[in-house]
């Protein structure tokens, strides 16, 4: 089984659907000068660099989604898909649905978001929330290189479009990729850890901080169970309903602000689902409401780090032994 990083799973994902479907390509903010391979392989008319428009390369990519391309587009940072919103939201995710049916919009957009360059505040805002929050549209966001490359062949074969978040801080972290064909299903969550305690739920760089966490909880004698949500919409709730109604106890984690964040929906469900089986209150940890500062200490300070995680999760299983 290779080791690759993060980064390299995405480029043999592109690589392997193009070779699959002569109707993929890919285009965007420095893809061709990013991934040179690709443009050997498939020359520049499928692997094109474009102008800084995030709005013409979003709305370019839907007109060829509607004409029966499958086109892939990199937007760079997750901020700059704010220039986008109307392609992406207002046609992408709607046009099927106001078709009737009758188009498809196969499209998937790439943007790394998340802390571990210090790029500042305008080019580090986890804003996946807000796509979830839109009709129409899937929403992803791996932990693993062997995800993140499972998981966009499948978003490239979706008939839908999906907005692929690459979190930074895991961009070149190696890990063992499985060779040959190799897809995850959309909406389909992952259990990292087993355990009987406590249940933890997170997306991206903060699964590993919860894998941290689990293992120091493990030394005080305390099971928790990590589920590693990958997909935010469609959103894998029976894993999740499932894992809470058996441990009593629940803490989401993401780096994103924890106000009206993905982690309040994650809440929501097990409040309205799981509440006979509960133990204690369920909790959210996220990022503060305020933008993120470029220093690289004060935006660690920003993401949830597994010393806090351990530290909560550990504070819910003491209130149930008082």
């Amino acid at each position: 089984m290779p080791v690759l990083t993060l980064n390299d799973a995405i480029g043999a994902a592109l690589a392997e659907e193009m070779r699959h479907d002569p109707r993929v390509l890919i285009f965007g903010e420095g893809v061709a000068t990013k991934r040179q391979d690709l443009v050997r392989e498939f020359g520049g008319r499928r692997v094109r660099n474009t102008p800084l428009a995030e709005g013409i390369i979003a709305g370019t990519a839907v007109g060829a989604a509607g004409n029966g391309l499958r086109p892939v587009i990199d937007l760079l940072f997750a901020p700059f898909l704010c220039y986008a919103m109307d392609e992406l939201v207002n046609s992408a995710g709607k046009l099927r649905f106001l078709s009737g049916g009758q188009f498809s919009f196969p499209l998937v957009t790439l943007a790394m978001t998340g802390a571990g360059w210090g790029v500042g505040a305008q080019h580090n805002h986890n804003l996946e929330a807000w796509f979830v929050h839109s009709p129409g549209l899937k929403v992803v966001m791996p932990s693993t290189p062997a995800d993140a490359k499972a998981l966009l062949k499948s978003a490239i074969r979706d008939d839908n479009p999906v907005v692929f978040f690459l979190d930074i801080g895991l961009l070149y972290t190696p890990g063992d990729v499985p060779d040959g064909e190799h897809c995850i299903p959309l909406g389909q969550a992952a259990v990292r850890r087993a355990g009987d305690d406590v249940t933890l739920v997170s997306y991206g760089k903060t699964v590993h901080g919860c894998l941290e966490a689990a293992e120091t909880l493990a030394g005080q004698g305390i099971s928790a169970e990590v589920i590693d949500l990958r997909s935010l919409k469609p959103l894998d709730e029976a894993t999740i309903l499932a894992s809470v109604t058996r441990t009593g106890r629940l803490v989401v984690v993401h780096e994103a602000n924890r106000l009206c964040g993905v982690g309040a929906e994650i809440a929501a469900q097990a409040a309205e689902k799981c509440f006979a089986s509960l133990r204690a209150p369920v909790t959210r940890l996220g990022g503060p409401d305020a933008p993120v500062a470029a220093s690289y200490p004060l935006e660690q300070a920003f993401v949830p780090q597994a010393a806090s995680i351990a530290a909560t999760a550990a504070s819910l299983c003491a209130r149930q032994a008082a």
